[in-house]
């Protein structure tokens, strides 16, 4: 009767074992089709993405291309029908990392699901072995030899015993190898998560950008009535208003008195500072730059305060470490005038960073920032000559900001002349 009892255990716990791994096999199955649909649509979008960049490395060439031309009326409202065009894509782009993410989160929403399933299965699948190895274990190596018609049959007996401990021993390690994976998939999700918050944000920040340009066009095109002459009348007044400005700033620069520790600042080279872009290519070099040179008027013999770099309208602005954001100017009476839309960012070493002519900051006065983090968009905001990055370091302790008197309204950052650093000598 033992024997018979030990038997109708063993098929029935190998019974079990079939009926939930043939669930876990359809589970699985109908789990492996839904993954392969969320993979196809998810290649799609990036197959999109592609498509749009390509796009997007067109419009910028030609906005490129543009920059290098004459500065006139059909040429400005050109290069805005591409800024317009380009953000456009941008837009799309990031419509599709959306997608592509919010399919990503699914995928991996499957994939916890069928490992939390496969657990729970482990789960009763092992509490059913136990119980049985528990029960065979009551009888005595013994009772098993006495109950057995044959030695051999005994041998057997105790085998498929040793047999059931090896296999509950084997579903236990694959059960914590699925944990393992489980919570690695519960890292994954939450990060994912982390990137679509992101990228909304971009998308609602590219919207504002795009309207902002579409306004600017439509703002020229009421100043200037469509004609070049009016259009040569405007820049005209710009110089003015522009040259006005240059000598404010000289002339306060050349008030200002200023003894710098050299202790109280990092040390040159020490690459204190991290690129506020991703993609770095330099139009105009810190000091007197050839650039500078040929314009004496606009620069009196001081150079170029900053550093300047290629960005087109609605390139991402990083901080180039952490600190608190100390300025911010985003002002319809700065879209024309000055540094344009700008932020100014105060570091724990002594140093503060300025990022200039932006289209929007997103930043507000007080937040506490960190390296790399998304603080605005490049623009054409300003006194430019075209969409670029203004970016300049100075010594904190030499850094002062006041309203400007040719652009009432706005606060303009200035310093004495030796409180202006080389932003290459940190980066």
């Amino acid at each position: 009767m033992k024997q018979s009892r030990q038997y109708y255990k063993l098929a029935f716990i190998f019974i079990s074992i079939a009926i939930l791994s043939f669930a876990v096999l359809a589970f699985s199955t109908a789990h492996a089709q839904s993954v392969d649909e969320l993979k196809n649509k998810i290649n799609a979008s990036n197959d999109n993405i592609r498509q749009l960049n390509e796009e997007i490395k067109k419009y910028q060439s030609e906005i490129d291309a543009l920059g290098k031309q004459a500065s006139s009326l059909k040429n400005t409202l050109a290069s805005l029908d591409l800024s317009r065009k380009k953000l456009e894509a941008d837009l799309a782009v990031t419509r599709n990392k959306i997608d592509s993410t919010n399919l990503e989160i699914k995928e991996l929403s499957l994939q916890i699901d069928d490992k939390s399933e496969r657990i729970d299965d482990g789960k009763r699948v092992i509490a059913q072995s136990l119980n049985t190895i528990s029960q065979m274990e009551s009888d005595s190596l013994i009772e098993t030899f006495l109950s057995s018609r044959t030695l051999a049959e005994a041998w057997n007996n105790t085998d498929e015993l040793n047999t059931l401990q090896s296999g509950v021993k084997d579903r236990i390690d694959d059960l914590k190898n699925v944990k393992i994976s489980l919570e690695d998939n519960k890292k994954k999700t939450e990060t994912k998560k982390a990137q679509l918050v992101s990228l909304q944000n971009d998308l609602a920040n590219q919207k504002k950008i795009l309207a902002e340009t579409v306004k600017e066009k439509n703002t020229i095109l009421a100043e200037t009535k469509n004609t070049e002459a009016n259009y040569k009348k405007v820049l005209i007044s710009k110089e003015v208003q522009k040259d006005a400005f240059e000598k404010e700033l000289t002339d306060l620069e050349s008030s200002l008195k200023f003894a710098i520790d050299p202790n109280s600042i990092p040390s040159s080279g020490s690459g204190v500072l991290k690129w506020p872009l991703d993609k770095v290519r330099i139009t105009q070099y810190f000091g007197n730059t050839e650039f500078a040179t040929k314009n004496p008027s606009v620069y009196k013999g001081t150079g170029h305060n900053g550093v300047d770099f290629n960005a087109s309208i609605g390139t991402p602005v990083k901080a180039s470490a952490g600190g608190i954001v100390t300025n911010v100017i985003n002002t319809s009476i700065a879209q024309r005038c000055g540094y344009g839309k700008w932020i100014s960012i105060k570091h724990p070493n002594g140093l503060s960073t300025l990022y200039s002519h932006l289209s929007l900051p997103t930043a507000s006065v007080g937040d506490s920032v960190t390296t790399g983090e998304v603080i605005g968009y490049s623009g054409n905001t300003g006194f430019t000559t075209g969409p670029h990055l203004h970016f300049g370091v100075y010594v904190t302790k030499g850094l002062q900001t006041i309203e400007s008197k040719s652009c009432p309204g706005i606060m303009i950052p200035y310093a004495a002349f030796n409180a202006y650093l080389n932003p290459l000598s940190y980066l």
